[in-house]
């Protein structure tokens, strides 16, 4: 009797250690089902907002903007001035507040420079003691401007303060790389 009473007592503990483990599983799928319709329905806000925004956008302060956005990645104010651009490699170039620190900005990233100068050397030739994006020394202080960093806006105005500064037009990058150096 007490060996049926044990096996009934397990049985029904096994039980509704089931019911509760299904319970609990059909729980974590309604929840993550949930989490996954908040993240799209929020997904589509932003865009929807970032649309509206998109079609009032202006930068009337190129450089000012330039110098806000760079300065929260660097750290410090950077007191840009604008020294002159170049087209090939896109680039420009400005000094900080200490004139003694040059800053080049560029939407090429440095695996894009390192393969600029080992495939085509001759073509260096040419812009040889102009483009200090070409000469970079050793000791360059690297940083990455983009939406993740810059603001949710930050493609749409950089191409705006890009064409204003440089007068040219800014091919489909949503990234700004920083080169800081003496």
């Amino acid at each position: 009797m007490e060996i049926i009473l044990a096996i009934v007592v397990a049985s029904a503990v096994i039980f509704f250690g089931a019911l509760i483990s299904m319970g609990n599983e059909r729980q974590r799928k309604a929840i993550d089902g949930l989490r996954e319709q908040v993240v799209l329905w929020a997904v589509q806000d932003l865009k929807i907002k970032r649309e509206h925004l998109a079609q009032t956008v202006q930068v009337p302060d190129s450089l000012g903007w330039l110098n806000k956005t760079a300065s929260k990645v660097c750290g410090y104010d950077l007191k840009l001035q604008v020294l002159e651009t170049f087209e090939e490699p896109q680039s420009l170039v400005c000094t900080s507040g200490d004139v003694s620190i040059k800053v080049v900005f560029s939407p090429l990233s440095p695996a894009d420079l390192h393969r600029i100068k080992r495939g085509k050397k001759n073509r260096l030739s040419q812009f040889a003691g102009h483009n200090p994006l070409l000469f970079l020394p050793r000791d360059v202080d690297i940083h990455e401007l983009s939406v993740l960093n810059g603001g949710h806006l930050f493609d749409l105005e950089l191409s705006l303060a890009w064409k204003a500064l440089t007068g040219q037009n800014l091919e489909l990058s949503n990234q700004l790389w920083i080169y800081e150096f003496s």
